[in-house]
């Protein structure tokens, strides 16, 4: 009777065990600071909102430490708006902190 050698499974068991299990699956990096940019009037708030937004993810890609890997607005973390209506109309501000995968 042969028997097997028990190293494939230590090799394999030594693999699972030394993978990183600190960092979920899809895990973020994000800045540490929040980044906010203003959009130009519009006369319905949802334009206004993705003016806004269109700012800040061209902000963002021109940031020397984040650039275009972080400009993604729905991986942003506290991802919102700050807006205003007055005579010219809506004016937003998106405010988020940038994030990537």
């Amino acid at each position: 009777m042969r028997t097997r050698p028990a190293f494939p499974g230590a090799l394999a068991a030594l693999l699972v065990a030394t993978v990183p299990a600190s960092l979920p699956a899809g895990a973020a990096t994000c800045a540490d600071r929040i980044v906010q940019a203003r959009g130009e009037p519009s006369r319905f708030e949802v334009l206004a909102k993705a003016k806004a937004r269109g700012n800040w993810r061209a902000q963002v890609r021109t940031m020397p430490t984040l650039g275009p890997l972080y400009a993604n607005w729905n991986q942003a973390l506290s991802a919102d708006y700050r807006c205003a209506h007055g005579k010219a109309g809506h004016r937003c501000t998106a405010v988020a902190r940038p994030c990537r995968e």
